[in-house]
C-alpha cells in the first residue's frame, strides 16, 4: 500500500516538467493516464540517441508506471474523451503554452467546473500572468536557465556561463508542481473542493537562488562566478589530487581544525586569517596556498579514507558511471529494473522518498505509445470494440 493508491492523474503534459511531476505522484502510488498524440507520441519519444530497440532512453527515464493513451486532442471526439476521463480523475496536469488548453476547448477551469473535486495544475515557462512582454511566452529549459541568473553562476571563473548538466528548470518546476498538487489534495480532503496550481519555471528557478539572491539583496551587486568554490564558506571547493578532483566541504571551525591536523599544520586555526569561517572566506587564496600542494600529494581515495575517519566532509568528484555504480546507491536500491515489452530489461533512477524504511518499488515499465488506449477507454468509459474500431479508423485514437 502506497500513500497515493487509488488516486488517478490525467496527464496532458509532455516533454519533461509535467511528466517528471507525474512520475513523482506515480512513485507514491497514483495511477496515471498519459495522453499522447497518436502518430508520434510525446516529443521525448524521438529524443536520442541513445535508443533501446527503438525506445528513447530519455522518454523511459521519466515515464515509468504510467498508462499511455493515444488520443488526438484536436479532434472533437478526442476532446470529448478527455472531458470524460477528467470527470473520473483526481488530478489533471498540463504544460502547454498559457491559453492553449482553452483554445483546445479543454481549459482547466471548465474541467474543474464539471468535476469540482478536481485538482488542476499548469506548468509554463514564465507564467500565465505578469508583465505583458513575458506572460504567456513559451519557455524552454535552456532559455529559463539563462534568464534565471543561475547560469551566470555556473562554470569556470575564467570561462563563459554554463548550462546545468541536466534540464534543471524543467525538473525543479516538476518537483514544485508535485508539491503543490499534494498540498491541494490535502486541502481537498477537508473541503471536498479541488483547486488550481500554477507553476512558472522562471519562478521555480528564482527560488533556487536562495543565498546568492541574499548576496545581491545585501550588496546590490551580482555574485561572481566562482567555479565550484562557495561565496560564503571556506574551504568549500574541489582540489586536484594525484588522480582526480576531491570536493572538500568544511562547514565549521571544528572540522577545519581536524583538517589542519591531517595536513600536518595544526597551527593554521590560530592564524588570524583563518580563525573563523568569515576570515577564511576573506583570505581564501592564502588558505589555498596550504591546501593545494597537500591535496596534490595523495590520491582521491587516500584523502577520502583519512578525511572520513577524521569526520571531515568531502568526497571524490565522480563521473555519471561512477556515481551510478556507487556502493551506497546499490545498498539503498536506488536503481530500479523493469521489464519493457520492446526494450527488454531497462533501468531507471528510483524516487528518493522512503516510507518506514521500505525500499522503492520497481513499478511497471514506461509504456509503449498508445499501449493502454483500448483497455482504459473500454474499462473507464464503457466503449465497445466497435466504438474503439470506429475511433481508430478516424485517427481519433491510436494503439
Amino acid at each position: 500500500m502506497r500513500p497515493l493508491d487509488g488516486l488517478t492523474v490525467l496527464d496532458l503534459s509532455r516533454v519533461l516538467s509535467g511528466p517528471f511531476a507525474v512520475q513523482q505522484l506515480v512513485d507514491l502510488g497514483a495511477h496515471a493516464w498519459k495522453i499522447e498524440e497518436p502518430k508520434k507520441g510525446d516529443d521525448t519519444r524521438g529524443f536520442g540517441p541513445p535508443f533501446i530497440a527503438g525506445e528513447s532512453t530519455y522518454f523511459m527515464s521519466i515515464n515509468r508506471g504510467k498508462e499511455s493513451l493515444a488520443i488526438d486532442l484536436k479532434d472533437p471526439q478526442g476532446k470529448d474523451l478527455i472531458r470524460q476521463l477528467a470527470a473520473k480523475a483526481d488530478v489533471v496536469i498540463e504544460n502547454f503554452r498559457p491559453g492553449t488548453s482553452e483554445r483546445l476547448g479543454l481549459g482547466l477551469a471548465s474541467l474543474r467546473a464539471a468535476n469540482p473535486r478536481l485538482v488542476t495544475c499548469a506548468i509554463s515557462g514564465y507564467g500565465a500572468t505578469g508583465h505583458p512582454d513575458f506572460a504567456g511566452r513559451p519557455g524552454y529549459d535552456a532559455i529559463i536557465q539563462a534568464a534565471s541568473g543561475l547560469m551566470s553562476l555556473t562554470g569556470a571563473v575564467d570561462g563563459p556561463p554554463s548550462r546545468f548538466g541536466v534540464a534543471i528548470a524543467d525538473i525543479t518546476a516538476g518537483l514544485f508542481a508535485a508539491q503543490g498538487i499534494l498540498a491541494a489534495l490535502l486541502a481537498r480532503s477537508t473541503s471536498g473542493i479541488g483547486s488550481h496550481i500554477e507553476v512558472s519555471m522562471q519562478d521555480a528557478m528564482a527560488s533556487l537562488l536562495t543565498y546568492q539572491a541574499g548576496i545581491y539583496f545585501a550588496s546590490g551587486r551580482s555574485p561572481p562566478r566562482m567555479g565550484d568554490a562557495h561565496p560564503s564558506i571556506c574551504p568549500y571547493e574541489s582540489l586536484k589530487t594525484k588522480d582526480g578532483l576531491y570536493m572538500l566541504a568544511v562547514g565549521n571551525d571544528g572540522q577545519f581544525a581536524k583538517l589542519c591536523e591531517l595536513l600536518g599544520k595544526p597551527e593554521l586555526p590560530a592564524d588570524p586569517r583563518f580563525t573563523t569561517n568569515r576570515a577564511r572566506v576573506q583570505n581564501r587564496l592564502a588558505l589555498l596556498e596550504h591546501l593545494v600542494p597537500a591535496f596534490a600529494a595523495r590520491t582521491s581515495s587516500e584523502w577520502d579514507r583519512v578525511l572520513a575517519e577524521a569526520g571531515v566532509p568531502g568526497g571524490p568528484v565522480l563521473s555519471v558511471a561512477e556515481a551510478i555504480e556507487h556502493p551506497q546507491v546499490a545498498a539503498r536500491q536506488t536503481i530500479l529494473e523493469h521489464q519493457h515489452p520492446t526494450a527488454g530489461a531497462i533501468k531507471t533512477i528510483a524516487t528518493p522518498v522512503r516510507f518506514d524504511g521500505a525500499a522503492p518499488e520497481a513499478i511497471a515499465a514506461p509504456p509503449r505509445l498508445g499501449e493502454h488506449t483500448r483497455k482504459v477507454l473500454s474499462k473507464e468509459l464503457g466503449l465497445s470494440d466497435a466504438d474503439l474500431d470506429a475511433l481508430a479508423a478516424r485517427g481519433v485514437i491510436g494503439s
